[in-house]
């Protein structure tokens, strides 16, 4: 069985100043991600602004992200939509692609109860081979994934192999580890836990804030595979400024003009969530200096 673990990107899309799908700067960049130690490309997460394309631009930018990672290492790809009907005949398409496990972000905008979530990943999961990760994120989705909801379906449909947990609430992170199914694949998706994910039995972390520091973000897992909790740690403070600066604004558009900041030309956010406030670029240059 597939398990997700380590630290895994949830790369940025790559586009031109015109919005448009830059391919060779998306290639470029997964390199560079790879040259540093991820251990796996998740093209089309909330940083790569997955609600931003349709379905067509969507398949192009996992294909271009497969071709890039080349085997490397693990390629996840985001397929949830807002409807069961969408989800399923999108996650159909990109099947056969050649990435190693899907992540469906729950339903959003529309309000759901549990047995709504159960029923629609039921249906997706019954849909693909693949193995495949919830995504909880329920301050932008409206709906939190309970814990007595997950155990239900990964006892019923062995290709769901876990959760990454934006929730930012270490306690429902808890939940799901110690009180679902035994083995469960958790992920922090909130950077600011994830040596204490790891600590209480989580596999890894999808880190936005490793587009912009890889590397740092790379050693947190590293230095909690090897033990040295103390150097793990020190690696986990270091993220906070910067994660101060992300509070400042949409995140996932601070965190792409930081990319920018840093020498990859991955271009704008796609508008109206693009950043462009002298503060937080004024900002995001002190960070800079500390590190």
């Amino acid at each position: 069985m597939f398990q997700a673990k380590g630290l895994i990107t949830p790369v940025v899309t790559a586009l031109t100043e015109n919005e448009t799908f830059d391919a060779g700067m998306y290639r470029e960049f997964i390199d560079h991600l790879i040259d540093a130690g991820v251990s796996g490309i998740f093209p089309l997460g909330t940083n790569g602004e997955f609600y931003a394309f349709n379905q067509e631009k969507k398949l192009e930018i996992i294909k271009a992200a497969v071709e890039a990672v080349h085997g490397r290492v693990p390629v996840y790809a985001g397929t949830g939509c807002v409807t069961t009907k969408e989800t399923v005949e999108f996650t159909k398409r990109v099947e056969d692609l050649g990435v190693d496990c899907l992540s469906v972000i729950s339903p959003y905008f529309v309000a759901v109860s549990q047995e709504d979530l159960f029923g629609h990943y039921s249906a997706v999961a019954e849909a693909t081979k693949l193995p495949m990760l919830l995504y909880n994120i329920p301050a932008r989705t409206g709906n939190n994934i309970a814990y007595t909801t997950v155990k239900r379906l990964m006892e019923q449909h062995k290709n769901i192999i876990g959760i990454k947990d934006s929730s930012g609430n270490f306690d429902n992170t808890l939940k799901y580890i110690e009180n679902t199914v035994p083995g469960i694949n958790v992920l922090a998706g909130s950077d600011s836990i994830i040596l204490w994910t790891l600590m209480a039995g989580g596999t890894g972390a999808i880190s936005g804030c490793s587009n912009v520091f890889p590397e740092l973000m790379v050693s947190i897992y590293k230095y909690w595979e090897a033990g040295d909790i103390e150097k793990a740690n020190e690696a986990q403070k270091k993220i906070r400024p910067f994660r101060n600066v992300m509070q400042m604004g949409n995140p996932n558009s601070v965190v792409k003009l930081a990319v920018n900041m840093r020498g990859y030309k991955v271009g704008p956010a796609r508008r109206p969530s693009n950043c462009t406030d002298e503060k937080i670029r004024k900002a995001l240059e002190e960070v800079f200096k500390k590190y």
